[in-house]
């Protein structure tokens, strides 16, 4: 029978699956630091190496059975993976490990092998049952959610730490979870399929102030790792795995957009400002025009001319909406066309539910704008007049 993996990570999974590869790149990646006082990049690094199944492997001239949940290393590889810099404070974080109860182990060879054992590995991976001892760059194993939780309250986490709870708790396609269909969202299963968080909540878990947590968050996002979601007031962020569905799923990766996620959320998004970065009137495209179908003899076209117009001057005076590409210009008549000028109301939206704008504007052929003859190539615009408006917040 073909089995068919289906694109879901969900919540009710109490075990997540990590790739050895996955934690094998993390180890290389000397641009993430590891130092704190949580262990989870520690514990995680040990399992990625643990066995399947009984195996055999030759050292120092002997040969060395290693069991399911077990493997044997020289100490100065160990002490390369977890990137301390002498060996006894690998022995260090070992002996943490065993005396909680997470692991067993031995030295042997004068100090030079070191074998271990993951004691709880045959609860959370005795379902898998190879034919082969496991490789050690291919394949995966499960770890236990709850695990987690306790590791990194063991003290103060790394960078190394954050971005693996991170990568744990993503959800992926769950319908119980707002915002995991477009992408792998980070959901602490708080029960509530919310997965807006705050940095004072995620300073607390991670026991970092809310500054590190900014700093962090940054940097992974620099590294394009995650993309950050900050959203105005109180309501949170939210935070999506760049890289999640390629290593998990083997699939091509999605690209988030954070305005498309903000309207689906329904939350206005924060938008920092970029230096250098204006929206002027020749950014304003037909798609956010709307001009209400009337008896005006102004054409439609010389209408739109009109509202680029109008954004521009806007835009020097200060009105944010008029600087960002997805605001919606709607042009109204609010009386009909007399001869010498009409009034139309100019409303402009913005999708996020940040504030709005109303303008009346009064627009006259002789004192405003005088359209050029469409048969004459070369035709002057004269542009003129003004407009009055009020402010709605």
């Amino acid at each position: 029978m073909d089995y068919q993996l289906e694109l879901k990570q969900i919540v009710e999974f109490p075990r997540c699956r990590i790739y050895r590869e996955f934690i094998q790149t993390m180890i290389t990646d000397k641009s993430i630091r590891t130092s704190g006082g949580s262990f989870l990049f520690y514990y995680l690094v040990l399992c990625s190496y643990a066995n399947y199944r009984t195996s055999y492997r030759r050292m120092e001239h002997l040969v060395y059975t290693v069991g399911p949940g077990e493997w044997i290393c020289p100490l100065k590889e160990l002490q390369s993976w977890f990137r301390c810099k002498f060996q006894h404070q690998a022995i260090s974080i070992l002996n943490t490990f065993e005396e909680r109860g997470y692991i067993s182990y031995t030295v042997m060879e004068k100090n030079k092998i070191v074998k271990f054992k993951i004691n709880d590995w045959p609860n959370n991976n005795k379902i898998l049952e190879y034919n082969y001892p496991c490789k050690k760059d291919a394949g995966f194993f499960f770890f236990p959610i709850a695990k987690v939780h306790e590791l990194i309250g063991m003290g103060k986490c790394s960078e190394m730490d954050i971005l693996l709870d991170l990568w744990i708790h993503a959800v992926y396609n769950d319908t119980s979870v707002m915002g995991s269909d477009s992408g792998p969202v980070v959901y602490y299963r708080n029960n509530t399929g919310n997965p807006l968080t705050s940095f004072q909540t995620l300073a607390n878990r991670w026991s970092q102030s809310k500054a590190s947590v900014a700093r962090v968050l940054r940097k992974l996002e620099d590294k394009k790792l995650i993309t950050l979601i900050s959203f105005k007031g109180k309501y949170g962020s939210m935070i999506y795995l760049n890289s999640y569905l390629s290593v998990m799923f083997d699939v091509s990766d999605v690209m988030i957009d954070k305005e498309e996620i903000a309207m689906k959320m329904q939350l206005p998004i924060h938008i920092p400002e970029e230096s250098g970065e204006t929206f002027v009137s020749e950014l304003v495209t037909e798609d956010q025009i709307t001009v209400s179908e009337s008896d005006s003899c102004v054409p439609d076209s010389h209408m739109k001319i009109i509202v680029e117009k109008v954004a521009e001057l806007l835009n020097t005076q200060g009105v944010p909406c008029c600087r960002c590409q997805k605001s919606q210009y709607i042009l109204s008549p609010l009386s009909a066309w007399n001869g010498l000028f009409t009034t139309y109301t100019l409303n402009i939206i913005c999708p996020f539910g940040n504030t709005s704008y109303r303008f009346e504007l009064s627009i006259s052929l002789e004192d405003t704008i005088v359209f050029p003859d469409p048969f004459e190539a070369d035709a002057p615009v004269k542009e003129g007049g003004e407009g009055y408006g009020t402010q709605r917040q």
